[in-house]
């Protein structure tokens, strides 16, 4: 404990030596947490909450496929003709306007 002590005074003393130093440090240290915890909150919500769905292990994707097997553009008024002639599914999603009945 005598040791810690001691090091906490000779870290004090250096950073009055010089307080240029120690506040560039803080600052530097202070916007590395501050974006660290802004990226985590950002994926934690975005990748890591459940979905608001009752089901979800049940979730499947649906997805248009051209003549060579890549992905095509998935319009809004396909998802509106997939909607209303949905007969197997209880229900589709548009990403960008939420969670529809």
């Amino acid at each position: 404990m005598e040791i810690l002590i001691q090091d906490i005074r000779f870290g004090l003393r250096r950073l009055f030596k010089s307080p240029g130093f120690a506040v560039i440090a803080i600052k530097s240290l202070a916007l590395g947490v501050g974006a660290n915890t802004a990226i985590f909150t950002l994926v934690n919500t975005v990748m890591f909450s459940s979905l608001p769905v009752a089901n979800p292990e049940q979730i499947v994707s649906v997805a248009v496929r051209g003549k060579n097997d890549s992905m095509l553009a998935f319009s809004y008024p396909n998802y509106i003709d997939f909607r209303d002639r949905n007969e197997v599914l209880s229900g589709l999603v548009w990403p960008r306007l939420g969670f529809t009945e």
